[in-house]
């Protein structure tokens, strides 16, 4: 079982949460959590991303599909800490009112911060929201399920 407190969480114990590795891994760490309400996670953007190479080389930006998937994963960690459970996964089910307001650029840190909605059985839907600094960089309504490993 994974303690559900409200204590920043590294690196190491977000890979007990969720299955993901690198290259799919996209965050680095939970710097706020909040059982059962929010997280606030970190991305930190390299120029040595693997996206980078084919996703306008020239003037490289991270995919905004990239940045929803980061949300789902702080989403996911934020519900899958809140319910205290280890041994099962969040699938990712539905988008809602994504927009992307500005670019993520090499060298930015991205600040994702998600809240819980609603949870009802296995079903949530939380709200995500990514920074860089003060820019709104994107929004989207995520909704994911709970299932077992």
């Amino acid at each position: 079982m994974v303690e559900a407190g409200n204590s920043p969480i590294d690196i190491e114990e977000i890979t007990k949460i969720l299955p993901h590795r690198y290259p799919f891994l996209l965050i680095d760490r939970i710097v706020e959590f909040e059982k059962g309400k929010m997280a606030r996670g970190i991305k930190n953007v390299t120029i040595n991303e693997p996206f980078f190479q084919g996703h306008f080389p020239s003037h490289p930006i991270m995919p905004g599909v990239l940045i929803i998937e980061a949300m789902a994963q702080v989403g996911g960690v934020l519900v899958l800490r809140s319910m205290g459970i280890s041994n099962r996964l969040l699938y990712f089910v539905g988008i809602d009112g994504a927009r992307f307001r500005n670019p993520v650029f090499p060298g930015d840190t991205l600040e994702i911060v998600c809240e819980i909605k609603k949870i009802r059985g296995t079903m949530c839907i939380f709200e995500g929201n990514a920074y860089v600094g003060q820019k709104h960089a994107a929004e989207a309504e995520l909704m994911a399920t709970v299932v077992e490993r």
